[in-house]
């Protein structure tokens, strides 16, 4: 199929179906996401980690409904900016582009920051870089995140393809590790006389059930970006079609995975109380089972496979949050230079400097302004990244209600009236969810994390407010704009 020939305002449609699961893919970083983020679930709820991981499954697929239903009516690079401006108005677009963005942004730091700390202990376990003084992960980064830069302005196609690559040989060696171990806990040869136990699915007595939903934003931490290929959306051959498939079936796959690998994860390091203390402090959670129950060469390719996954992430972070900038630019949005891309690569080359600049700048703050390390640099923006996250999804799953079930067409209702239900349920996990991560006020750095959040989407709010001649070009754009006039009632994937 002939390409579209570049142009200073347009995207490239080339891409099919197994490219856009690829960026959903390589930005949930399922290989990353199973070695690192399961220890900020486990510091909230203890051996639960599997049943937080469970009920983000649930919530994730809830959403999963909302993007699909919206990617079979309109494709657009912007994501939730067109989904929810076509359906509740400019003004709301712009606040949840604009704080995707800040999720991509942030989640660019988680990213970078764990491959910098994967690596890191890689180069340690190799007897390359010995006594590593604490800042050794953020020069890693530092580096990490000039490649990310260097590949998001290639050509999307080459990257995406990388990203498939990278995630599909790095998630296959762990779950072989994660069935050995799985089979020596059964067999009762496991390691520390670990065994198979199902409690793993059940909070500790003492624990309020309540806290699990504490644990839950590292679930949804984990999925994040599954919905990514929806940024694709100008570059995917039959879009209305292949993005709600990568997107469902990221969903599907990341929730079957997640579990199982997590419940392998805390059996395998014990689900006592010595046990979970190991388990929070491990640097690489399927490295360590690797070396333990395999051979110490496995625990290394495991770490070395997560930091080039960690890396992939941060890339595709940065992919899709320059895509976001680039649509709100190209809008008026912003300085004009965001909404061009590159006639030779056909990448929006001003939009992806200004989203790598700002992994940048938040590095820096932490650093000079709260003295931060490595892990706290990953911890802080993954909470502060998910709770943006978690309000974009409930503007655009109101978007998707409005849209589907209250506007009125010659038709009728645009889906059947039943599945209100599924984003009904939504709303309810996202919104006890967001209550409690900011209720009660969490103790140290945490208690911040709800401050960033409402900061960033306020400014979004501010700057549309103070621009209302703004806010109408850009809903004449949206109206004119390939991809979000409302189409015909597609079948679901």
């Amino acid at each position: 199929m002939q390409t579209e020939p570049p142009s200073p305002r347009r995207l490239r449609r080339e891409l099919s179906l197994w490219e856009a699961i690829g960026i959903s893919v390589a930005l949930m970083a399922p290989s990353m996401a199973a070695n690192i983020n399961p220890q900020g679930t486990a510091g909230t709820v203890g051996r639960a980690v599997p049943l937080a991981f469970f009920l983000a499954t649930l919530g994730v697929l809830l959403i999963a409904w909302t993007f699909v239903r919206l990617c079979q009516r309109y494709n657009h690079a912007g994501s939730v900016y067109g989904f929810v401006g076509a359906t509740l108005g400019p003004r709301a677009g712009v606040v949840s582009g604009w704080s995707l963005i800040g999720t991509y942004t942030f989640y660019g730091v988680v990213t970078s920051s764990a491959c910098g700390i994967f690596l890191a202990s890689f180069l340690d376990s190799l007897g390359v870089w010995t006594d590593q003084p604490s800042w050794a992960p953020f020069v890693v980064t530092a580096v990490v995140l000039l490649g990310v830069f260097a590949l998001t302005v290639t050509p999307v196609r080459a990257a995406t393809r990388l990203l498939l690559t990278v995630e599909g040989v790095t998630v296959l060696l762990i779950l072989v590790v994660a069935v050995v171990v799985l089979a020596r806990l059964v067999s009762g040869t496991a390691p520390g006389g670990h065994a198979f136990t199902l409690d793993v699915f059940t909070v500790a007595p003492g624990t309020d059930a309540s806290v699990v939903f504490l644990g839950v934003v590292f679930g949804f931490l984990s999925f994040a970006g599954f919905e990514a290929a929806a940024t694709l959306g100008e570059e995917a051959r039959n879009p209305r079609r292949n993005i709600p498939r990568a997107i469902l079936g990221t969903a599907i796959f990341g929730g079957v995975y997640f579990v199982f690998v997590t419940a392998v994860e805390v059996m395998g390091f014990g689900a006592d109380d010595t046990g979970i203390a190991a388990f929070v402090a491990s640097p690489s959670l399927m490295g360590d089972l690797g070396t333990q129950y395999l051979a110490a060469w496995v625990g290394d390719v495991i770490t070395l496979g997560a930091a080039v996954s960690a890396f992939a992430c941060s890339l595709a972070c940065a992919v899709g949050g320059s895509r976001l900038l680039y649509a709100l630019g190209r809008d008026g949005v912003g300085p004009a230079v965001l909404g061009r891309v590159s006639a030779r690569s056909g990448a929006p080359v001003g939009a992806s400097l200004a989203v790598v600049a700002g992994m940048y700048v938040i590095v820096a703050v932490y650093i000079a302004a709260f003295g931060a390390g490595p892990q706290d640099s990953f911890l802080w923006s993954g909470s502060i990244g998910t709770l943006i996250l978690l309000a974009v999804y409930v503007i655009a799953t109101i978007g998707a209600m409005r849209l589907l079930f209250f506007s009125p067409s010659a038709g009728g209702p645009r889906t059947r009236g039943w599945e209100i239900v599924i984003p009904v349920l939504g709303l309810v996990v996202l919104g006890y969810t967001l209550y409690r991560n900011v209720w009660p006020i969490q103790d140290g750095a945490a208690r911040w994390f709800p401050v960033v959040t409402a900061v960033w989407i306020v400014l979004g709010l501010l700057y549309v407010l103070a621009r209302p001649a703004m806010s109408r070009r850009v809903g004449e754009r949206l109206t004119a704009e390939e991809g979000l006039a409302p189409q015909p009632r597609a079948t679901a994937p």
